[in-house]
Order: structure tokens, then C-alpha cells, then sequence
């Protein structure tokens, strides 16, 4: 199949999941993953209309950052290093992988520098698993709290991963604890605005994430099958 149709079958896909939610579609907005991908496939998914490119890794998106940064929005996905946040910060729009105080001061320097301010999601670890990165749920009132402090730095949701597993009813328990969280955490209005946005959702499992209420999903390998 082409980029095109592949793109066509997941916006079936997902005006589906709205209307078992009874969501609308603009909502959702669809980041094409490209960490496997080069910089002409990148360039054809920009010019089919998909605007959010995402990157897990800050040496292979910057040559294509370099190539196409006037064509997209872009979103930095993956684990970051404090010691890659001087390449990140200013050229990404929005960062998903906020997980720590040390991360947040460092992206607050850095925009302070370039007169910036962040849009960052905080990586929540909903599922417990020591493989994935993010804020221990039982500390996340308190590591948002701390956040405040920093700025530059604009919280505008919650990003999280669900296990790679077959049992839909786990996944789908994942992403209703992160909009749980999110919930609470406007009900206590930590933040001076509500958080809107929810990053959630990958190529096996985006239909359950909307359906919980994701905002962002991060799609790959769905959106570049051959």
C-alpha cells in the first residue's frame, strides 16, 4: 500500500474510535513517527498533509529537522538527555518526555537563553514497568508542583505508553489512568490554566487512546507499512 492510502486507512481508523466515543475528529491530531524513516519519506508525509513529525532521537532528527523544519511541527518523543537539551530546545515545538527535575531545569535554562518558552508533556509511568521512563503516578502531585518553578516551561498535558500486550482491557486501563490523572490534577488546579492535552496512543493501540480521550497519538510502522 502507499503512504496515501496507509494514511487514508488510519483516519477511517480513527473517525471510528470517535464515534464509539462520541468525539470529534479534530481533536486528534496525528504525529508521524520517523525515526525509521529518511528524509524524502519525511518530506512526502509533510506534503500529504500530515503537519506533526515526531523523532525519539536527537541524532537522526536533525538532519531532517535542518531539511524540512519550515514544512512541520515538530515533537521530541523520545528519552532526553539533559546533555542533548542545547540541540533540542528551539527547534522542536513540543517535548512529550518531561520525567524529571533535572530534564525541567535544564529545558528552562536553555529557553531562558533563546528568550523561548516550552510546550512539554509530563511522561506519566501508568503501567509500572521498569523498561519505560516517567513520573512514579504516587509522586506526579508533587512533581507538578515542582514544575511550576521553571517558567519557560509550558505543561500542557500528560504523555504515556501502554504495554506492548495483547490484553485490551490493560492497555485501555493505562490510558484511563492517565486521563484520571490529568482529570485530578485540574480539579486541583496545580497549573494556573487546565491541561488539555494528552499524548497517548502508538500504531497497535491508537484506536483504545482515543477512545480514553488521547489528544496526540504518535504513529510509525502503521503509517509506513509497505
Amino acid at each position: 500500500m502507499s503512504l496515501m492510502e496507509n494514511i487514508q486507512q488510519v483516519k477511517q481508523k480513527i473517525k471510528k474510535a470517535c464515534e464509539i466515543s462520541q468525539r470529534n475528529e479534530n481533536e486528534i491530531k496525528m504525529i508521524a513517527v520517523t525515526k525509521y524513516v529518511d528524509i524524502e519519506q519525511t518530506r512526502e508525509i509533510l506534503e500529504l498533509g500530515i503537519q506533526h513529525i515526531g523523532e525519539n532521537r536527537v541524532q537522526h532528527a536533525l538532519p531532517k529537522y535542518e531539511a524540512l523544519s519550515s514544512m512541520g511541527v515538530w515533537h521530541f518523543i523520545g528519552h532526553l538527555q539533559t546533555n542533548k537539551v542545547k540541540q533540542v530546545i528551539g527547534k522542536f515545538d513540543y517535548i512529550h518526555s518531561l520525567d524529571r527535575l533535572s530534564l525541567a531545569e535544564a529545558i528552562d535554562k536553555r529557553a531562558k537563553q533563546l528568550q523561548t518558552k516550552v510546550k512539554c508533556f509530563i511522561q506519566v509511568n501508568i503501567s509500572g514497568e521498569e523498561s519505560k521512563g516517567g513520573v512514579n503516578p504516587a509522586e506526579l502531585i508533587d512533581f507538578c508542583k515542582s514544575i511550576r518553578q521553571y517558567d519557560s516551561i509550558q505543561v500542557i498535558g500528560f504523555m504515556t505508553m501502554a504495554p506492548n500486550i495483547k490484553n485490551q482491557d490493560l492497555i485501555r486501563s493505562v490510558f484511563r489512568g492517565l486521563r484520571e490523572w490529568r482529570d485530578q490534577i485540574n480539579q486541583e488546579k496545580i497549573f494556573s490554566e487546565p491541561l488539555e492535552e494528552l499524548s497517548m496512543g502508538m500504531s497497535n493501540d491508537f484506536e483504545i487512546a482515543i477512545e480514553e480521550g488521547a489528544t496526540f497519538i504518535r504513529l510509525g510502522t502503521v503509517l509506513f507499512k509497505n
